[in-house]
């Protein structure tokens, strides 16, 4: 049970940003520092998240409030000593070796099973919630593959991989979206699938075929590919 609670503090803490921080806070200052970040962002950040002050976005606000509320209980049953020690666990693994992921989506329960099924899965994953945060985290993260949705606020798919090819020609992006056949989008959508040789997914879609189209696309180069249905 304790290896249980470990763990799911650990995805909690990388669905709220704070491990990355952590671990930089921690070589840098070491366990006192560490401690004191990760017990007083629960406060910072539920002032922040709290759906009283985001009218606009109260779905995303509760689920935060909730992880928020399951890591201060979580921290609250443990010692200066374990939470240090999952702190630590998660600087060794091989981060290197892992394949990254960016999920740029607009919904935030699909962000949470999204990050969560690919961290569980071994990837190295991240969430960015519109096309202009999916920029900005693109350029930070560098990753091997993005599943983006198709219409999003502020910037949709399209613009954002458009903005992005100026300067990663070859990007791997996987659409997904319910919304492929709208007219608006169709002719320049099929234009984009069909010249870049991108991937799409039609929601809503089960799990399973979103990881094995994921395992195919970045398994390309190397010849290494099973059977999937998808739209193409």
């Amino acid at each position: 049970m304790e290896h249980e609670a470990g763990s799911e503090l650990e995805k909690d803490l990388v669905y709220l940003g704070l491990l990355d921080k952590a671990h930089e806070i921690y070589t840098e200052l070491g366990g006192r520092a560490v401690l004191s970040y990760i017990k007083s962002s629960y406060q910072l950040l539920s002032k922040v998240y709290h759906p009283d002050l985001n009218p606009g976005n109260s779905q995303k606000a509760e689920i935060t409030q909730k992880t928020l509320n399951r890591v201060n209980n979580t921290i609250s049953r443990m010692t200066d000593k374990e939470l240090l020690a999952i702190i630590k666990r998660g600087m060794h693994k091989d981060r290197s070796s892992k394949r990254k992921i960016l999920v740029v989506e607009d919904e935030p329960e699909l962000q949470f099973f999204f990050q969560q099924i690919l961290i569980m899965e071994g990837y190295d994953a991240r969430i960015a919630e519109d096309g202009i945060r999916g920029y900005e985290a693109y350029c930070r993260f560098k990753p091997d593959l993005m599943l983006c949705d198709l219409i999003m606020p502020r910037m949709g798919g399209l613009e954002l991989v458009k903005k992005i090819r100026k300067t990663t020609p070859k990007i791997k992006v996987i659409y997904m979206s319910g919304f492929f056949d709208i007219a608006p989008f169709k002719g320049t959508f099929d234009d984009e699938v069909t010249r870049y040789g991108y991937h799409t997914l039609a929601k809503p879609f089960r799990a399973s075929e979103l990881l094995l189209l994921i395992r195919n696309y970045l398994n390309e180069d190397l010849g290494e590919l099973s059977e999937v249905d998808t739209l193409a």
